[in-house]
């Protein structure tokens, strides 16, 4: 049985005068009223608005520093039938990017051209020898997608080579606000931009571009039926991305969900189809798009060619796209393959290595480890301990490392403290990505121990558990249920509701399943009425919980306190309402 960190119950602290308030005022349920005042909203209005997106919500364009700049160049381009090259990123954020300004600059009758560098060949960012080979074939606008604030030698060589460059980004700037030179950069994150949504991700940076170039020259087109549709690639790059799901971003995922309803293209229907995923029988949710559509595109990036991806999503030949979509199948389950036989070497090791086990920031290396999965390794290896970790793959003297963190912990900041080991660095505050000589491997461990040792050193590895509300199981019913719903979509920044049930009692002995996982029966231990569309039991499914079980000797009749999600099974046979449990203790304990 799989042993699982150390769990921490926290109850987010809720203002319940203000909960009872709003829930009178906008008619909703207490407890959704009291996750609406954990994210900020307290008012009727602010609730309506949240829990019904619509594009007047979307921001003007025009509000973000550099858009006038771009969108005049842009133009200018188009109408001198001057080729514009998309320079993108290999992840699903910078492929659908490329899709969607690729798009609208062929709508307004201009030529588009893109690169995506390969991820093994020529690594992430804007590259000098491309500008060079684009300037060379008569480019002479280059636009950039998910990347670049970081590229100021390649801006050097664009500006030497008399080609016109915007930048248009979400990651963060440098530590000193220092930016590329450039004709324009689009970043909410600049240093001097008063766009109010500051946490866009790349794809929906070019959806901002494409919005303003659009509405300038159709604007009530633009808004009732190009934005919507564009709204679709959006949606996919904004969940895929892991951007808070709060603003705009909600916004731009909740509609983009709503439209991928209707998926028009060869190229998504093709997709949908390989990921078993029917919109005419069942909505897409944000779930579907993070771990069946996302894994799939970012396979393309990660184990060959992300160009294919743009192919796929611009194609109106459906065998094309079907081809296109079986290959990204295939690559994912080349991708799957690749991370298991790795995540098994790095279990073992720790398990047995002494170093890893006291480390506070863990850094583990294998040699010729797939570069395209290093970065899920990092996800699991954190899932697994707790820890922030450093996933390196060496190969040929150089090594690739990917690194994911915790909350509290900003690696970004970790790494930057080693910058002068690097050859090329970046990314967010909880995720990294670098490259640098094999031989200087030592050396960054040795400082990104020191670093954990200093800035992590009252912290214990830890799962922490935000419990957002109290909810007694025989208060979850089918209405309850359908009002929650509409917090969707959830992740990043709007989280599933996690609520605690005290008192739970087992109907029946659990069920171990595949010797890791729980199936239980629960019935709430209550003095008060059952509410009405709630049942005596609920079913219960727990996930490498046959540990915890068996540590506190649970049997049928025993009385506990479970944190847990809810959900709705649609299962033919044994559908409806249950709860998932991510924690359980001893009732009272």
């Amino acid at each position: 049985m799989r042993s699982l960190p150390r769990q921490r119950w926290m109850l987010v602290e809720t203002d319940h005068a203000a909960a009872e308030l709003l829930a009178k005022e906008a008619r909703l349920p207490l407890v959704l009223a009291e996750l609406l005042v954990a994210r900020g909203i307290t008012h009727a209005s602010e609730a309506y608005a949240f829990l019904n997106p619509e594009t007047s919500q979307l921001n003007d364009p025009f509000l973000m520093l550099g858009m006038t700049a771009a969108v005049a160049r842009l133009e200018r381009a188009i109408v001198d039938r001057e080729p514009v090259l998309l320079y993108g990123d290999y992840d699903v954020d910078g492929t659908t990017a490329v899709v969607l300004l690729k798009t609208a600059i062929e709508m307004l009758g201009g030529e588009a051209r893109f690169h995506v560098p390969h991820r093994l060949r020529e690594g992430y960012g804007l590259q000098s020898s491309v500008l060079e080979a684009a300037h060379a074939e008569g480019v002479r606008l280059v636009i950039t997608v998910d990347t670049g604030m970081r590229a100021f030698a390649e801006a050097e060589t664009a500006q030497r080579l008399g080609l016109d460059l915007i930048i248009t980004d979400h990651h963060l700037t440098k530590a000193d606000d220092t930016v590329p030179a450039a004709l324009a950069i689009l970043n909410p994150n600049q240093p001097g931009c008063c766009y109010p949504e500051k946490s866009l991700c790349g794809a929906a940076i070019a959806l901002k571009l494409a919005q303003a170039v659009l509405e300038r020259r159709n604007p009530v087109r633009t808004r009732e039926k190009t934005l919507p549709s564009f709204l679709k690639m959006a949606a996919i790059a904004t969940i895929a991305d892991a951007v808070p799901l709060q603003g705009e971003n909600r916004v731009i995922a909740a509609l983009g969900l709503r439209e991928l309803r209707r998926p028009a293209g060869a190229g998504l229907r093709a997709l949908f189809a390989a990921a078993a995923l029917d919109p005419a029988a069942r909505q897409i949710s944000g779930f579907d798009v993070a771990f069946r559509l996302a894994p799939r595109i970012n396979a393309a990036g990660r184990m060959d060619v992300a160009s294919e991806v743009i192919e796929l999503f611009s194609t109106r030949d459906s065998h094309r796209a079907t081809e296109l979509a079986a290959k990204l199948e295939r690559l994912n389950r080349e991708r799957r393959d690749a991370e298991a036989s790795a995540l098994t070497v790095i279990e073992k090791r720790l398990a047995s290595d002494t170093e890893l086990v006291s480390a506070r920031l863990l850094v583990i290396d294998g040699e010729g480890w797939h570069r395209g999965v290093i970065g899920i390794l990092a996800s699991r290896v954190v899932e697994r301990s707790a820890r922030p970790a450093i996933v390196v793959s060496v190969e040929d003297g150089v090594a690739h490392g990917s690194g994911r963190s915790v909350d509290g912990f900003q690696l970004l900041k970790a790494i930057e403290s080693c910058a002068d080991l690097f050859t090329r660095f970046g990314g967010h505050a909880f995720a990294i990505g670098f490259a640098m000589p094999a031989e200087a491997l030592p050396e960054l461990k040795r400082r990104l121990r020191l670093y954990a040792d200093e800035h992590l050193a009252a912290r214990q590895p830890e799962r922490l558990l935000r419990i957002h509300a109290e909810l007694p199981l025989d208060r979850i019913t089918p209405v309850l249920a359908g009002w929650l719903r509409k917090l969707e979509p959830l992740g990043h920044g709007n989280p599933e509701p996690m609520f605690v049930a005290r008192r739970a009692r087992l109907v029946a002995a659990p069920r171990i399943m595949k010797e890791r996982h729980i199936r239980l029966e629960l019935a709430q231990e209550s003095t008060s009425p059952i509410v009405s569309g709630a049942s005596g039991a609920i079913r219960a499914v727990g996930w490498d919980l046959a540990g915890r079980v068996a540590e506190l000797a649970l049997k049928a009749g025993s009385l506990i306190d479970v944190v847990y999600r809810i959900r709705e099974n649609d299962h033919p046979e044994f559908g409806g309402l249950e709860v998932e449990i991510a924690g359980i203790q001893i009732a009272g304990a």
